[in-house]
């Protein structure tokens, strides 16, 4: 069967799909897992708490399927990629899964048992379910832009660092966990201003403040280490159109080199630009009282934030700090052009379908929870 589409121009299609995917994941879930990390500072008293936890019980697992629509295009378009990621961060992801279980499990059980000893232990659970996914999720992000320890045997298998384990813990890593944490922080606090009211609200609006200042230091001082302390990954040779074998280029460290496609694109700045702008723009919306604006600033900040380091990578999708000749691109790591194809007709088919229905599911659901909405429906609410 013969594509109408050449192969760089798949990849890099795909490479677009897959940042949307990652971009949709951290707006989309990110809200009910900031919700639920701010659930002991915004909320005093099991009402208040089920109030939080209710204005996110509607949509929190149609979010997260966002996190397997990505790891389900990485595993299709990128083998190389899901292959080697999912070996290298082997044990974060099971951090993650675990801490991923216990939401559902935490949602469900808190209200079986009128106990105040039962219902803070579930709480103390969703805590943990969005507190350690948001900051595993920066932390990867950041040995992303320092580079993984890994290399290539000659036969494509995957040689790691002995005691890689421990390369993932490194200062700047930790540090773009705490980006994420404030960043997710800010957005779910945005998303509990939307949907309260009364001194909920208000706790969520200073949070906002708060989150949302921190957030842009942060992000600020991880994007001078960028600039100034990292080495970028540049490539030097390549075999254009050429067949997924990531040992077939040559590759140059640079410090700053993560900056080159901000300087040759000056158009990919909007990314970081919203990054520091969007979160103090929410913050002053919500002293407005415009809390619908205030989200979709807090939704901008997050969408910046991601992109930035999207684009800074760009073209590589897992850099390797053991042998960066060995580090995954998207010119080298892809599936077949056939397959790329396929997975971008039923994408382009499927997609706006999933949109759409998202879209009408949040219409219906609009308005806000409030304390009395909570004890009147008491036996059918989490």
């Amino acid at each position: 069967m013969s594509v109408p589409l050449d192969y760089d121009t798949l990849r890099l299609a795909w490479w677009v799909l897959l940042g949307l995917v990652l971009i949709g994941f951290a707006v989309m879930d990110g809200f009910d897992l900031g919700a639920a990390i701010l659930l002991p500072v915004v909320a005093r008293g099991d009402t208040e708490r089920r109030v939080v936890i209710n204005s996110i019980g509607p949509v929190w697992d149609g979010n997260q399927v966002w996190l397997i629509l990505g790891g389900g295009a990485a595993f299709a378009a990128w083998p190389a990629l899901y292959a080697t990621a999912f070996s290298a961060f082997y044990i974060p992801l099971l951090l993650v899964l675990a801490a991923l279980i216990l939401r559902p499990v935490g949602f469900d059980f808190r209200n079986k048992v009128e106990n105040a000893t039962w219902r803070a232990m579930w709480d103390v659970a969703l805590v943990l379910g969005g507190l350690v996914p948001s900051l595993v999720f920066g932390v990867a992000m950041g040995n992303l832009l320092v580079g993984v320890p890994f290399q290539f045997t000659p036969e494509l298998r995957t040689e790691f660092a002995p005691g890689f384990l421990f390369h993932l813990l490194t200062p700047f890593p930790l540090l773009c966990g705490l980006v994420s944490l404030a960043m997710i922080a800010m957005h779910g606090a945005a998303f509990i201003a939307l949907k309260t009211e009364g001194a909920i609200e208000a706790r969520a609006r200073r949070v906002i403040w708060v989150a949302a200042i921190v957030l842009v230091v942060l992000f600020a001082g991880a994007g001078v280490v960028v600039a100034t302390r990292l080495g970028g990954h540049l490539i030097v040779s390549h075999i254009p159109h050429g067949p997924s074998n990531p040992l077939l280029k040559s590759v140059t460290v640079d410090r700053g080199g993560w900056l080159a496609n901000y300087l040759a694109a000056p158009w990919m700045l909007t990314a970081p630009a919203l990054g520091l702008l969007a979160p103090l723009a929410a913050a002053a919306l919500t002293a407005l009282r415009r809390p619908g604006w205030a989200f979709l600033a807090s939704a901008a900040a997050v969408a910046g934030v991601v992109a930035t380091a999207g684009l800074a990578l760009f073209p590589f999708l897992l850099p390797s700090s053991l042998n960066p000749n060995h580090g995954l691109t998207v010119w080298d790591s892809s599936s077949s052009p056939l397959t790329l194809f396929i997975m971008l007709v039923a994408t382009v088919v499927v997609l706006p379908i999933v949109a759409s229905y998202t879209a009408f599911v949040y219409r219906v659901l609009r308005g806000k929870v409030t304390a009395e909405h909570i004890e009147s429906e008491s036996h059918h609410l989490y």
